[in-house]
């Protein structure tokens, strides 16, 4: 079974407008939920601030004190912290040389590929054994 991503329309559609909010900049957030086997539902997500210095087209970061506020959030609403959406302005959903360096196991990486006007496709990943980034599926409910 391919691994895969529930989330519900209302809150992909917040994360595509926050993309699009964000453009022609990187935007960024996290989302929590369920993790079951090979399936992940998100139940809720929360929008960050892109902290990166300088040029963020082509660059999120996340503060710190936002991770290690999303790990407490988790274990107090007694959530799985499931991953990082962003998005890619001009680019494909296709994760970068970047974001395979900072990944890591486990979270699932949302990208949204972004114009100015409309999200153009959005996708799930996840690394593999290998170190290697994986589609997921995304199951839009």
């Amino acid at each position: 079974m391919k691994k895969q991503v529930i989330v519900d329309q209302e809150t992909l559609a917040s994360m595509h407008r926050h993309a699009l909010s964000d453009f022609p900049n990187e935007c960024v957030g996290f989302f929590f939920g369920e993790a079951n086997g090979e399936s992940k539902r998100i139940k809720e997500y929360t929008p960050l601030e892109n902290s990166k210095e300088g040029d963020q087209r082509r660059r999120f970061e996340v503060h710190p004190k936002d991770y290690m506020a999303a790990e407490k959030y988790a274990v107090e609403s007694d959530q799985k912290f499931l991953g990082v959406y962003h998005s890619h302005p001009e680019h494909p959903a296709e994760p970068s040389v970047h974001d395979l360096a900072q990944a890591v196991p486990f979270f699932s990486y949302i990208i949204a590929s972004v114009s100015e006007t409309k999200v153009q496709n959005t996708r799930s990943w996840q690394l593999n054994d290998q170190n290697e980034f994986e589609e997921e599926d995304i199951i839009n409910e």
